[in-house]
């Protein structure tokens, strides 16, 4: 050890003679302490935010949109295509389009997606289409709809009721355009959590909806579920240049860019204004640095009269400052991690389901975010101890010593 690390764990373990000093001293480190913890608390609620969402997204959506200008007509081609490349899981046809539903007691328009019930469920993880049922016979009756649950409620219908789907996609005749008018029955209904989705989302069988738009055995795009979600720009941009024109391609990140930007930016003022008290805290490592200097006079007169350089008078400050920081860190990290674990196995904190998409807050606790929040404390105390630990080096032994 040397001996600047020595002196600057002894002026941080003895009572000092002014008691008004140790009290900083602690202050400090539960100044730290409490800002590392409350940083770490939030930014693992708001990571568990962020993920929970995420899940919710994906288990509605594709990874992966491919679509092409004008007709797509050719695309058992292209799933044969897309079942070969490297890291794609699943894909599956649909057409998309918007409508009106009627019921007995309600009207809505809705977002119809058709698709085909044996690949569907494969690229929509929250998809059961065995409930769907096409009209192709007379023997098979009257096709199936899925619907929505919040959609569903809009309408006043369940399970069993009979509905009528609109299209504008209808025919010329006398009186001039007719939309095309569809019977359906409910067979089923989802429940995302997002209401963006359950309140205007419903699927139908894919020939059912091209049928009713008259697109013949031509369907919107492709749907592609990939095995590593963060790798999805890239398949995407590697299967649109391997198509070529016209064929192009969204991934999930483009698709909701706005809202997980939205969530990063919160995220990072939400660092920035909890990383305020450890700012403060800093604050109180440097009053108490400042302090023990003037109290410390005649101890660094002496060092520097035994032949101590003001490099080493400078260390012994920045030890014993970065060694508060530290201790309080160490403290914040132990105590936050402990209330997210506690948080997330025993779920104690319920939230109102009238306001929120779940009842329970959601964290995660990511080994990155706490490496990042341990340096900026860090960093924090270091810039603290600078001033003091300066103005230490640059004290006179002559005009210490003198009386």
């Amino acid at each position: 050890m040397s001996f600047e690390m020595f002196i600057g764990g002894r002026y941080l373990r003895t009572r000092q003679k002014q008691s008004f000093i140790s009290l900083i001293t602690v202050l400090s480190v539960a100044g730290v302490m409490v800002g590392v913890m409350a940083l770490i608390i939030v930014i693992a609620v708001m990571s568990g935010f962020e993920s929970d969402l995420k899940e919710r997204i994906l288990g509605v959506e594709s990874h992966v949109v491919l679509m092409r200008k004008g007709s797509f007509s050719d695309y058992p081609r292209v799933l044969d295509h897309l079942e070969k490349t490297d890291g794609v899981e699943a894909v599956t046809p649909f057409v998309y389009t918007q409508t009106m539903l009627r019921s007995r007691s309600g009207l809505s328009g809705a977002v119809l997606r058709g698709v085909d019930p044996e690949s569907a469920g494969g690229v929509i993880k929250n998809f059961n289409g065995a409930s769907l049922k096409k009209s192709g016979t007379p023997k098979s009756g009257t096709p199936g709809i899925i619907l929505g649950r919040e959609l569903a409620r809009n309408l006043d219908v369940t399970e069993g009721k009979m509905i009528y789907l609109i299209s504008s996609r209808g025919m010329i005749s006398p009186m001039g355009h007719m939309p095309a008018m569809k019977q359906f029955r409910v067979t089923g209904l989802f429940e995302s959590g997002m209401y963006e989705y359950d309140g205007s989302l419903a699927y139908i069988h894919m020939e059912d909806a091209q049928k009713l738009l008259r697109m013949g055995d031509a369907v919107t795009g492709i749907e592609i579920r990939v095995t590593h979600i963060y790798d999805a720009r890239k398949i995407a941009d590697r299967i649109v240049k391997e198509l070529g024109w016209p064929y192009w391609a969204r991934d999930w990140m483009q698709m909701n860019q706005n809202l997980f930007s939205a969530l990063k930016l919160e995220k990072t003022v939400m660092f920035i204004i909890l990383a305020l008290i450890i700012l403060v805290a800093a604050f109180n490592i440097a009053s108490s640095l400042i302090m023990m200097v003037m109290e410390k006079t005649r101890d660094i007169a002496i060092l520097k009269a035994m032949g101590a350089t003001d490099k080493s008078i400078r260390r012994i400050f920045t030890y014993k400052g970065m060694a508060i920081g530290f201790i309080g860190t160490t403290l914040g990290v132990c105590i936050g991690s402990l209330l997210c674990t506690l948080l997330k196995h025993y779920k104690f904190i319920e939230l109102p389901g009238n306001v929120y998409y779940i009842t329970t807050l959601p964290v995660q606790l990511e080994a990155p975010d706490v490496l990042i929040i341990s340096f900026a404390a860090m960093v924090i105390c270091f810039l603290a101890t600078l001033y003091p630990a300066h103005q230490a080096s640059k004290l006179d032994p002559v005009e210490a010593l003198r009386y």
